[in-house]
């Protein structure tokens, strides 16, 4: 298959992906959309499981983590409400999709992963799609947050922890707003928390599945 064809077969997948999947199921923010529709998602996959791109399911990338479901995904970046002049921090980096899709969002996104060979992966994808332009992936404790650049409007958590970190609650900014999974090993919501003068509220957007938080203020 000539490359032509190749990237016309996985534009083709992403259409659909966000038809059957994104909006049919409530996605509407237009610059979400945008962001699932022109990002490739099987770069950011291993090349044995580029074939699971866009199934309506998480993906392994290895190291007992995961890529996202797309409506997962969406849905979290949804739920920050983005315009594009916010800083972000995104907790479990991963192979780098969601930063993406964050940085496709906002003005700029400190993306950190505690497995330093995935790390790695997040980086050299993010420079292979041409998205890393705003978007610094860094190796450490995202459970810890990042106060290096805090405050940050808006962060983002791939994996559950079993209650909310406080270290992020304090780097949060005053407005901004958290999306994170909360729950058991087993089975969590997912929260988002808003901030607001000096006040904390919470909803439940989804019920969900991640793999574990890891780190000081995660799963030991």
């Amino acid at each position: 298959m000539n490359q032509q064809l190749v990237a016309s077969y996985w534009a083709a997948q992403r259409r659909d992906m966000v038809e059957r999947q994104l909006k049919s199921r409530g996605i509407r923010d237009p610059r979400v959309l945008q962001a699932m529709l022109e990002i490739p998602r099987e770069l950011f996959l291993p090349d044995e499981s580029r074939d699971l791109s866009y199934r309506d399911e998480p993906v392994s990338i290895g190291h007992g983590q995961t890529i996202s479901q797309p409506y997962m995904t969406a849905l979290m970046a949804q739920c920050l409400e983005l315009r594009g002049t916010e800083t972000v921090l995104d907790v479990g980096a991963g192979s780098g999709y969601h930063a993406a899709v964050l940085g496709a969002l906002a003005a700029k996104v400190y993306a950190i992963e505690i497995i330093p060979a995935l790390a790695d992966v997040a980086r050299s994808n993010l420079e292979t799609t041409g998205r890393a332009g705003n978007i610094v992936v860094v190796c450490g404790d995202g459970s810890a947050g990042y106060p290096q650049h805090a405050p940050y409007d808006a962060i983002s958590v791939a994996a559950a922890a079993p209650d909310v970190p406080s270290e992020l609650l304090d780097q949060l900014d005053d407005p901004g707003t958290l999306v994170i999974p909360v729950g058991s090993l087993w089975d969590q919501e997912l929260r988002v928390v808003t901030k607001s003068g000096g006040q904390l509220s919470t909803v439940v957007a989804s019920f969900c599945r991640f793999v574990p938080l890891r780190g000081t203020a995660g799963w030991r």
